[in-house]
């Protein structure tokens, strides 16, 4: 380098094709001109001065006035007006200053400063003494007083500032303010009768602790016993009191351990511990368990060791290195002591130890991979995964630890052959925690690219809801259902889906495509689902003809009672036209049954369980139509419901082997009319004859077959004892029955 310029370059030639970057810096260098600086100026006398001084002025001025709340230009001219030696100019800009703004705390700071750098004693005192009585809630202003009387080797009137503080009850470091400057002058008395007043302001148990320790340190032993017994009794022995009071207990006991006294600690925590729960008492327990380790006798101190249950572990898993129950309980174990030394406020070396014991006792655990590929082995090894990720989230904070061991534990599970929906959807919600949205999105992606199931289908659409991403829920349920188009609630719940979106021509297509799935998991669910729809949406036609449609597929007893039972039923107005209406009414105008439609399709299902032999559909529908008679009807109807029940009916038919085998069968009243006109007259006197001899009336002589009503649906077929009947007098060939029969007894 030479003269301040670019180093000297041999070789200035330019290339025969391109322009090197060498020759383009030198050129830059060569034609670069010089950085234009501001010229000096010097004031030769006192003319030039007082211009130089008003031009300045009459800039601050300007300034202000355009920023008159700005209190940097206030400032900016009120030091310049210092700098000058003006310090009633700068005395003026700061007063105008404060008629603007009288609570900027920066302004009565920058005020004080440049008096105090005047050796303006007196103004900055009168200062303070306005700051303080203007604005008695920041501490900066009055810790700056007491620093300017103490700094003036004026004790007393510092004294008399802290007086004027306390009597606005100040946060505690103002309190420990004053009793270090006491201090400071030897002043312990003084110190003692400033925490009593603080204590009496905060009784708070730090407050007591901080006043024993201060007694303490000082030598007054006897003092100090008198300020935590006052303590505690002023905290009384209630349980709620004595747990807020266990760092006074604490600090009683370890000065007392201190001091020796071994006994008198001992009586304190066991004093305290008498009056808590052990679940309530962690912390002092943790120091009691501290104090018998040093100072306990040797039974105690083995109580205490958690090296005792360390042992038993350890036995147990050299026996069987795979029992996972085991691993978890050691594992707690050491997290267990983890906790207990932070409570008891540990080094952080050995904090890190106790760290270091948790992550080989997990290394240890999850090395113990399961044997075979059956999932019922996996089951229990996985959680050990699971709770070391989440021990190293929750406890130690190391998120990438944590990381790394979710993708360890997904690249160790087999999943072409089985995989857990947990391990997925747990580091998913760890990257969501870490606002890595993408990050969670790709893991549930891969997870369903790879192995799908219905968890994950279930936990990721919940993600994304929760996140109110519906156009990838939508997305996500079609994938769902191509996976399993087999699953009814798969349907269902993308059709609640857009219910809740109120796109309700979505809603009944996807119910449409359901439906029309040709095979289905619980098919049931699914109609009873669309038809929920459509009732809620107070579509009675749309409702009855999916009715009509899965009549025409099952035809089912339950079916025929809900359609009945829908068709007497209340519905609320359509939509279209609910939205015509008052909008402002909270309650919905519904739409009265027809009682004469529900006794329609009571008799059409009767009909129609009737032509396919259905007897014990039949009975059931028949309960169901009595209820609603009942409920809606008359008791012209109740009656004419009543008299289509069947009687129960012994017969008796001869099977494979050739043996007379009873069976009982339930004959109803209009079959009969129609198979056998002849003898259902005979039929009704039997059974009038039966229910005459049940109530104790005068009986005919002669013996009639005996019928009994049915009770249930299922009484016929399902009964474990047939009513009560006598034997035939004569027996019948396998076909006989003894409704057309005229001997026989009951």
């Amino acid at each position: 380098m030479q003269d301040g310029r670019a180093p000297r370059i041999k070789n200035r030639a330019p290339a025969a094709i391109q322009v090197t970057a060498e020759q383009l810096l030198r050129d830059a260098q060569e034609r670069q001109e010089s950085q234009f600086r501001a010229p000096k100026q010097r004031v030769e006398d006192f003319e030039e001065l007082h211009e130089y001084r008003g031009r300045k002025r009459e800039e601050f001025e300007k300034r202000i006035r355009q920023t008159r709340g700005s209190m940097k230009e206030w400032l900016q001219y009120a030091n310049w007006e210092a700098s000058q030696g003006e310090y009633a100019r700068s005395r003026s800009v700061f007063e105008r200053a404060l008629d603007v703004d009288p609570r900027s705390v920066q302004l009565w700071l920058s005020y004080t400063e440049v008096e105090l750098k005047g050796r303006n004693v007196q103004h900055a005192r009168n200062l303070f003494d306005r700051a303080v009585t203007l604005l008695p809630r920041v501490d900066q202003l009055w810790y700056k007083y007491v620093y300017l009387e103490e700094l003036l080797q004026n004790v007393p009137g510092a004294r008399q500032v802290f007086e004027r503080w306390m009597q606005w009850e100040p946060d505690d470091k103002a309190w420990q303010a004053y009793i270090k400057m006491e201090q400071r002058y030897s002043e312990h008395d003084r110190a003692s009768a400033i925490y009593e007043r603080w204590v009496g302001v905060r009784p708070e148990p730090r407050v007591w602790v901080k006043w024993g320790k201060f007694e303490e340190e000082r030598g007054k032993l006897d003092k100090a016993r008198e300020v935590f017994q006052t303590a505690l009794e002023f905290f009384g022995d209630e349980e709620e009191q004595v747990e807020k009071a266990q760092a006074v207990f604490n600090a009683f006991a370890k000065m007392e351990t201190r001091l020796k006294e071994y006994e008198r600690a001992r009586v304190i925590y066991k004093f305290a511990l008498s009056r808590l729960p052990r679940s309530r008492s962690a912390a002092l327990y943790a120091a009691y368990t501290k104090f018998e380790k040093q100072h306990g006798t040797r039974s105690t101190l083995e109580s205490t060791v958690l090296g005792k249950r360390r042992i038993q572990y350890e036995d147990e898993l050299a026996q069987d290195g795979r029992n996972y129950d085991v691993w978890f309980d050691y594992a707690r174990l050491e997290e267990g002591a983890l906790k207990d030394l932070r409570e008891e406020g540990v080094t952080l070396e050995e904090e890190q130890g106790a760290i270091g014991r948790i992550r080989e006792v997990y290394e240890r655990a999850v090395a113990q991979v399961p044997p075979g590929s059956e999932k019922r082995h996996w089951r229990r090894y996985i959680f050990l995964w699971l709770d070391y990720a989440l021990f190293e989230e929750i406890e130690t904070k190391d998120y990438a630890r944590a990381r790394q061991i979710y993708q360890t534990a997904i690249t160790l599970v087999p999943h072409k052959q089985f995989t857990f929906a947990k391990l997925w959807l747990l580091y998913s919600r760890f990257e969501v925690r870490r606002l890595d949205l993408p990050a969670a999105r790709k893991i549930l992606g891969t997870a369903i690219g790879m192995c799908p199931k219905e968890a994950l289908f279930k936990g990721y659409i919940q993600l994304e809801v929760d996140l109110r991403e519906f156009d990838r829920v939508r997305t996500l349920y079609e994938k769902y259902l191509e996976f399993d188009p087999t699953n009814s609630s798969a349907w269902i719940k993308y059709s609640e889906l857009e219910t809740q979106l109120e796109d309700f021509s979505r809603t009944r297509a996807i119910f449409e495509l359901g439906i029309s799935q040709a095979q289905l998991s619980m098919p049931e669910l699914l109609w009873k689902a669309y038809i929920d729809f459509e009732t809620e949406e107070g579509e009675r036609d749309k409702a009855r003809a999916l009715y009509e449609r899965l009549l025409a597929l099952s035809g089912h007893v339950k079916v025929w009672i809900s359609y009945a039972l829908f068709e007497a039923t209340p519905l609320p107005l359509p939509r279209a036209q609910r939205e015509d209406e008052d909008e402002e009414s909270d309650e919905v105008a519904m739409v009265e049954g027809d009682i004469l439609s529900a006794r329609q399709i009571f008799d059409r299902a009767y009909r129609d369980l009737k032509s396919r032999g259905l007897k014990s559909e039949r009975v059931a529908l028949l309960e169901s139509w009595k209820a609603f008679e009942e409920a809606n009807g008359e008791a012209d109807d109740v009656l004419k419901v009543q008299n289509m029940f069947p009687i129960v009916s012994k017969k008796r038919k001869v099977d494979e082997t050739g043996q007379v085998v009873e069976d009982w069968d339930m004959v109803f009243a209009d079959d009969e009319r129609e198979s056998n006109p002849t003898s259902f007259k005979f039929l009704q006197m039997a059974h009038a004859w039966r229910q005459a001899r049940e109530t104790g009336a005068a009986v005919p002589s002669a013996v009639l077959p005996g019928f009994a009503p049915t009770q249930g649906s299922g009484g016929a077929q399902h009964s474990t004892s047939p009513p009560r009947v006598q034997q035939p007098e004569r027996e019948e060939d396998g076909s006989g029955s003894d409704v057309a029969s005229s001997h026989g007894g009951d």
